[in-house]
This record gives structure tokens, C-alpha cells and sequence, in this order.
């Protein structure tokens, strides 16, 4: 009695389960939600979801509607497409897998099952594409000479269709130049437009200039990463100019000084310095030559002259030389007087013996009217003498120097000196008048 419980119970249960299997489909199967398109990046994997009830004895089928071709029926594989697999769960979610989709997978897929009428629903595949640019139709490195124009040309592809803009390399901007009609008459002018970037995928630049020369970018993009870009290199060609900030230089003897030069040239030029009699002159212990890159197309010429000599004095020219032509500047080099050296003053010193003023003395007048030596020397020159101005009278606030180092305390040539200065003053005084 127990078991025959049991199984009426199970019979139960599975007429609530599986009522379609056991009664051959009391319910019709129907979907329970929708497919969901897809958007798949190329090479990606797909996959398609169906949800269906009351599936009961009936089957399944997949078929790619643009093409009527039937991928897979029930848990069956049907065609050849070595990517395509299918899969299911408890008979209600029936999937399509279709691995690293290729450009053909697009479409539109339909989810069927075999009812009469038949039942279906479908699902759209967009596969897309991050950019390529086409190298066959897209500019490479251009050489153009200046003032002429040069059309830029870039191509690309992808899913949805990607956008080409330019951009400089060096974030610098692009001039656009365009001609317009002046009006009331037949002329035609330039209207120049700045911008950092340009959109199209030809880039048209006319009266091309020096400045303009570098490396131009051309970038696509479609929203689906990565954007991809192609170096371009414009060169612009010209002939060698020179620019000398200072053709006047001097300096003094015996002092280190410095000539430069700025040349532009494009192709790169040969640059060198000569001097006045026409020698080339080269990196040696006296002269050091250099050459600073400032840009793509321009040079710092240095000439460095160690310890300046008489012999160095002249003229000094810079030159450059390209397959376009070549230019030369010249330096003129002088030699200039070196600042004097400041005199010092020098004190004498007195003796501490007496506290007194002393007018026109007389061994006083002779130094005062004595020429002083003075070191005038400044970097190995030897300046003349300076005489100082003499004077009347001297007074100090301090003793009178020793005059005779060997004076003893004999007062008489001391009387003496005052008689002699008193009779010099007298000569001079008379000798005036």
C-alpha cells in the first residue's frame, strides 16, 4: 500500500513538471523574453540566448536569416562553421555560441521552434571594427621646397566608418591657407586659418613655410579602441641662411671670448669657421668649435678663442653650404683696454712724540713735489707713472714723521731744517710775486 502511494505521488509530480511530455503537449511552448542584440568586436566570442516554456516534445532551431542557412537544430550542430557550437539548460534557455566572430557572422539570427504555425523570434549581430588605416592609400614622407604646397592624403577603414583628423607632433598648430575672391575684382587672396586640429582626410597645405616643416599625424578613429595613427614627415627644403647677433666683438687680451652664428638650412648644411687668411679653423687646445642643434633645421654655431692674443685680432666668418646653395657671415674681432687697477692710498706713519701742526715743512714740500711710483700694471701691461699734485701747505693732526732714521738727540739738524724750510718757503713766496 506504501509503494503504490508513492508512486501515484510521483505521477503527480510529474504531470505538474512535465505535463507537455506525459500528455503529448497540453500546453503550446511559447517565449518567455526576447533575444538581445549583440554588438561584437571582431575577433570576439558571440552568444545568442533563447528562452522558451512548455517546451515539451517540440525542438529548437537556429537559422541566420539573412542567409537561410540553418546553424543548429535542437542540441545538433548542422552547419559546417567549425565556430558554431550550441548548448542548453533544463530545456527553457537554448544558446548559440559563435567564437572569434568574423565579418561575415553579421546579421541577423533566428531563434525557431517547430510548432505549427511556427514560432520565432530574432536577435541582431553587429560586429564592429577599431580603425586600420590603408597604407596603399595613404600619404608617406614628403619633401616640398619652400613656398610650395603639399596634399596629405590618409585612408582607413573599420566598423562603424572611422573619423580622420591631423594633428601636428609637436603640438604646434596647422595653418590652413585658402584662396578667396577680393570682391568687385578678378584678384585672389589667402585667407589663413589656425587650428590644432584638422578634420578630413586630405590635409591641403599651401605656401608652406620653414615653420611648418615636421612630423604631421594622422589619426582615425570610431569609438572602438584603440584609435590608430601614422606618422607623416613633411621636409622643407631651402637654402642656407645666416644670422650673426653680433658682427662687432671685442674683448681684452689675455681673456677668453666667444663669436657665434645661427644658420637655417634644409637639407642640413656643412657648417665651419675660417679666419681672415682664409684657414678653416678646427677644435684645438686655443679654439674650441661647436655646433647646438636649436630645431630641425637650425644650428648655433660657437667659436670659443682661449687667452686672446694680438695675432688673434681680425675678421672671422662663419659659413654654411647645403646642396642648395651656401652662405657665409663674417665677425670683426678687436682687441679692447682693460679696466685700470684702483690706486691705494698710503699711509705714513708718525711718531708719537709730539702733539703739534706742522705748516710747509720743508722735507714735507719735497715729498710732495717727489713723482710717486705707482703699480699701474693690469693683465701684464705696464701703465705710466702718476705725479701727484703738490701742495702749499700740509697740515696733520698727528706728529711729524721721522724724517732721519738715525737721528740721535742732537738738536741742531733739527734747527737746520727749520732754518732751510723757512728759507725755501722765502724762495718760493719771492719767486711768485
Amino acid at each position: 500500500m506504501v509503494d503504490r502511494q508513492k508512486a501515484l505521488l510521483m505521477v503527480l509530480l510529474a504531470l505538474l513538471i512535465y505535463p507537455n511530455d506525459i500528455f503529448g503537449g497540453a500546453f503550446q511552448p511559447e517565449f518567455s523574453g526576447p533575444i538581445t542584440n549583440l554588438t561584437v568586436p571582431l575577433g570576439r566570442d558571440a552568444t545568442f540566448t533563447c528562452l522558451v516554456k512548455h517546451l515539451g516534445g517540440y525542438r529548437v532551431g537556429w537559422v541566420k536569416a539573412d542567409t537561410k542557412a540553418i546553424q543548429a537544430i535542437h542540441d545538433h550542430v548542422i552547419t559546417h562553421n567549425q565556430r558554431v557550437t550550441v548548448s542548453h539548460s533544463d530545456h527553457t534557455m537554448w544558446n548559440l555560441h559563435i567564437k572569434g566572430v568574423q565579418r561575415e557572422d553579421g546579421g541577423l539570427y533566428m531563434c525557431q521552434i517547430n510548432t505549427d504555425p511556427m514560432k520565432s523570434q530574432t536577435g541582431m549581430l553587429t560586429i564592429v571594427e577599431p580603425p586600420d588605416i590603408i597604407p596603399e592609400g595613404t600619404s608617406s614622407d614628403m619633401n616640398v621646397g619652400e613656398g610650395g604646397q603639399v596634399k596629405l592624403t590618409c585612408r582607413a577603414r573599420g566598423v562603424p566608418a572611422p573619423r580622420v583628423s591631423w594633428r601636428r607632433e609637436d603640438g604646434r598648430n596647422i595653418i590652413i591657407r585658402e584662396q578667396s575672391a577680393v570682391s568687385g575684382q578678378n584678384q585672389k587672396s589667402h585667407v589663413s586659418t589656425t587650428v590644432t586640429e584638422y578634420f578630413g582626410e586630405d590635409l591641403k597645405i599651401t605656401k608652406i613655410s620653414r615653420n611648418e616643416m615636421g612630423v604631421y599625424l594622422c589619426i582615425a578613429s570610431n569609438g572602438i579602441p584603440p584609435a590608430v595613427s601614422k606618422r607623416i614627415f613633411i621636409n622643407v627644403h631651402f637654402s642656407p641662411v645666416i644670422h650673426v647677433p653680433n658682427q662687432l666683438v671685442g674683448a681684452p687680451l689675455g681673456t677668453d671670448v666667444v663669436l657665434e652664428c645661427f644658420v637655417e638650412a634644409s637639407p642640413k648644411s656643412i657648417n665651419y669657421w675660417v679666419n681672415d687668411k682664409g684657414a678653416m679653423i678646427i677644435s684645438s687646445v686655443r679654439h674650441d668649435v661647436q655646433a647646438v642643434a636649436k630645431s630641425q633645421f637650425e644650428v648655433r654655431m660657437i667659436l670659443t678663442i682661449r687667452n686672446l692674443q694680438k695675432h688673434d685680432v681680425g675678421t672671422y666668418r662663419c659659413a654654411a653650404k647645403n646642396s642648395l646653395g651656401d652662405v657665409e657671415s663674417s665677425i670683426r674681432l678687436y682687441d679692447i683696454a682693460a679696466p685700470a687697477k684702483t690706486q691705494t692710498a698710503v699711509q705714513l706713519s708718525f711718531d708719537d712724540e709730539e702733539d703739534e701742526s706742522v705748516y710747509g715743512s720743508a722735507e714735507m714740500d719735497k715729498m710732495e713735489n717727489r713723482p710717486l711710483a705707482v703699480d699701474n700694471t693690469v693683465h701684464g701691461h705696464v701703465g705710466s707713472a702718476s705725479v701727484a699734485t703738490p701742495s702749499s701747505a700740509i697740515r696733520s693732526g698727528k706728529k711729524r714723521p721721522v724724517i732721519n732714521a738715525k737721528s740721535g738727540t742732537d738738536p741742531c739738524p733739527r734747527r737746520f731744517s727749520v732754518v732751510l724750510s723757512s728759507l725755501v718757503s722765502l724762495m718760493v713766496v719771492c719767486r711768485r710775486w
